[in-house]
């Protein structure tokens, strides 16, 4: 391929509106182009590095006998009526009519479609387990797209999905899984990816796994023990809370705290540790408004995700209005009256002496007692783990949070979808099953750009060669000087028919221009020759991390060319 050629416009400067630097260097290479929020065109060179993460993906799905299929993008909205997630899932999933009035989707997931393909085929026992994957096109109309190709609308993806007969078979494959998204994520050239566990979310099941590349940039919290292998996601982590209760009880005390309505106002005001607090965060239930009002203690802050699990629907942040009969800023659980859905958090369990809120405007209470001054409670886990919390694993204060991009996600579905699907095979005793599934998940592209935001300069990518667009990046200095021309356009030759993937740059342009669009494309090896090159019958070898750089006679091009690119696609195996 001769640059001169390669369509899109590669730039300088730094586009306004790229927050995280692997989208300012894909928009200023020439990667893509936006078309609408969070939908983008690809150019030639994200086109080719995104085919090779497919094609390492096939191979390490085919290695686990994995057979590849194709499901629609369009969906009949009744196939997601049987799941029961036609209404369940919000605005994200886009649901249309046709011109008949039938009511179809854009698919965002494949689990329906899936069972669909192979729920008649699959009627016997001797049919299992087997394993169906694609790389497909999905479209989830998320609310707040950002960071170019890391959470888009529209995206490729390869999701798979397994069935099996029992759930130990799920188990073994789903580890065998495991290990071919590590092959993946070393093959792209981000072996530093890791696995955390996670909350299964829509997609159902109680066993997910979410594969991490640890990033400032990255939107998801990762809690990581320092002194154990012990690695969940921030919504899936058990917040482990030392209780300890005072010897004496005071007796429970109603104080005056005029225009104090936060934790931090009120223990300030009163002198007291928020840790000695009980504070209130409350919530309405989506489908009717109904108010939810968890107690916490004052230093831990809620983890919605375990809220929404534990209730079994969606809620948002609460309105409270005048007819709630919520006094807001002064909540708490002594006296508390109305119809309303309260929580406790195991933060409180068997705690005294607490400042609370008294359901009275401008009032708290002091000495809260929650076994003396409550009735039945009941502590359930609504925390969020904190940064030097406790393990859930080792029991040591030594858990840190830090901050990731998921780039692959696992799950152990059970019957979720087999049974609300009505998919059933007869066992080995003639009765009738369901089948155990698992859901194996890539985003492709989100993939490129994770690897582009771990592998980068200044001044571009630093493509690993597994992925890069082209193997080496050929530039001819001077190319209007025939020595160089001519050995240039004769090794561009040579190296494409040594099965060398090349892009050649003979312009006419300055030096600093050629390699300014050389590390914005970011190849791994570079070639440059040169009048000077040419006068000591050397070409300059070197790569785009900077680790090599030599003079290689020219007689011997091709073979060291060689031998570099095989060196570092070995790395990457």
């Amino acid at each position: 391929m001769k640059l001169e050629k390669l369509v899109g416009e590669r730039f300088k400067e730094r586009p306004s509106d790229c927050v995280v630097d692997s989208h300012a260097l894909m928009v200023r290479g020439g990667y893509m182009k936006a078309m609408a929020n969070g939908i983008f065109s690809s150019y030639m060179p994200l086109k080719r590095i995104t085919q090779k993460i497919e094609n390492i993906i096939r191979e390490e799905m085919d290695a686990i006998d994995g057979q590849e299929v194709l499901f629609p993008v369009v969906m009949p909205g009744s196939l997601w009526e049987e799941s029961g997630r036609y209404n369940s899932i919000g605005k994200e999933l886009l649901r249309f009519e046709d011109r008949s009035g039938a009511k179809h989707v854009l698919g965002m997931t494949h689990e329906e479609a899936a069972v669909h393909l192979v729920r008649d085929y699959a009627s016997t026992y001797t049919r299992y387990p087997f394993m169906i994957y694609q790389i497909q096109t999905k479209f989830r109309d998320e609310a707040r797209p950002r960071a170019g190709l890391i959470r888009v609308r529209e995206f490729t993806m390869k999701d798979a999905y397994s069935f099996h007969t029992s759930q130990e078979d799920l188990e073994q494959y789903y580890m065998q899984c495991y290990k071919a998204y590590e092959n993946v994520y070393r093959r792209a050239g981000i072996p530093e990816v890791v696995a955390v566990k996670s909350d299964s979310g829509m997609m159902g099941g109680k066993v997910s796994h979410e594969f991490m590349l640890l990033t400032s940039i990255g939107e998801d919290s990762i809690v990581i023990c320092k002194d154990c292998s012990y690695r969940a996601n921030m919504e899936a982590a058990e917040c482990i809370t030392e209780n300890v209760r005072d010897e004496v009880s005071a007796a429970l005390e109603l104080v005056h705290t005029p225009e104090q309505k936060t934790i931090e106002e009120v223990c300030a005001f009163l002198g007291a540790d928020e840790a000695k607090s009980c504070k209130a965060v409350v919530y309405q239930r989506n489908s009717d408004d109904k108010y939810i009002i968890i107690f916490l203690r004052g230093d831990r802050e809620v983890n919605e995700t375990k809220v929404t699990n534990y209730l079994g629907f969606d809620i948002h942040p609460a309105v409270i209005t005048e007819e709630s009969g919520i006094t807001a800023g002064f909540i708490g659980p002594k006296d508390l009256e109305g119809d309303f859905i309260v929580l406790y958090d195991k933060s409180l369990e068997g705690l005294n002496n607490l400042i609370c809120g008294a359901n009275k405007d401008e009032y708290h209470y002091k000495g809260l007692d929650m076994e003396r001054d409550l009735e039945k409670v009941e502590y359930h886990d609504f925390a969020k783990i904190p940064e030097g919390g406790i393990c859930p694993v080792c029991g040591k204060h030594s858990i840190t949070i830090k901050r990731g991009i998921e780039v692959g996600n696992i799950f152990q579905l059970g019957t979720k979808y087999t049974e609300s699907m009505g998919m059933t095979y007869t066992d080995e005793n003639g009765k009738s099953q369901y089948p155990i599934m698992g859901c194996y998940g890539i985003g492709v592209g989100r993939l490129a750009a994770s690897v582009c935001e771990a592998h980068h300069d200044d001044y571009g990518p630093i493509w690993p060669i597994s992925i890069a667009p082209w193997q080496v990046h050929l530039c001819a200095m001077r190319a209007d000087d025939k020595n160089v021309k001519a050995y240039a356009d004769s090794l561009y030759n040579d190296l494409q028919k040594a099965g060398i993937e090349v892009i050649y740059d003979d312009r006419q342009v300055s030096a600093g221009f050629m390699f300014s669009d050389a590390d914005l494309l970011g190849v791994p090896v570079r070639v440059v020759v040169s009048p000077r090159n040419m006068k000591q019958s050397v070409i300059e070898l070197s790569t785009r991390d900077k680790s090599i750089k030599e003079s290689v006679p020219t007689e011997n091009a091709v073979q060291r060319i060689k031998e570099l690119v095989n060196e570092l696609l070995e790395k990457c195996r």
